[in-house]
């Protein structure tokens, strides 16, 4: 054979190789912010920039899992699980993030909020989320979606000076049980 053609042969075995191994990679990076115990039936996602998504891997549960490693106004090191039926919101948040200038941001999330456009999450929904500036050092942060919830109809309080849970943006599409020592 020609040293071309071995060449050629061997650079499409190396480069599919690569490929092949390339969403793996991706799909367990994602699955690290899941429990151990609900990674095998997630579905994996990965973002595209005009904020839709490709299926990277199709699970058999509700969880839905995504690297967001680098993303606007994410950490270098940051992946995220939550309820599939949440994938509008999170497309939402993804837009909003876009905008650098924080308090910009929050005035168009505020604008969305008051003008009924902000997408509420699934009530009752976690999010669990492990980011940092790299993957050694990160840390697990997990939330329970209550939009509009408040401190009257969940009786938690709104701060952690208790020391358990608490519920952060009360009353908004945003409303969430902050876990403690997360």
């Amino acid at each position: 054979m020609k040293p071309a053609v071995l060449f050629a042969i061997g650079a499409l075995f190396f480069s599919s190789h690569l490929s092949a191994q390339a969403p793996a990679d991706d799909i367990e990076k994602a699955l690290l912010a899941a429990p151990a115990s609900a990674r095998a039936a997630a579905t994996v996602i990965k973002w595209k920039a005009d904020h839709t998504y490709d299926t990277l891997r199709q699970g058999t549960s509700r969880l839905v899992c995504y690297d967001q490693s680098g993303q606007p106004n994410e950490q270098p090191f940051a992946v995220q699980c939550t309820s599939i039926a949440n994938l509008e919101r999170v497309a939402q948040n993804k837009k909003f993030e876009v905008e650098m200038d924080r308090a910009k941001r929050q005035a168009a999330i505020d604008a969305a909020e008051a003008g009924g456009t902000r997408v509420k999450p699934e009530y009752g929904s976690v999010w669990y989320s492990m980011s940092g500036k790299d993957q050694a050092t990160a840390r697990t942060h997990i939330t329970i979606a209550v939009p509009g919830a408040t401190t009257a109809s969940t009786g938690l309080p709104d701060n952690n000076r208790m020391g358990g849970a608490y519920l952060m943006n009360a009353g908004t599409s945003t409303a969430h049980i902050m876990t403690p020592g997360s």
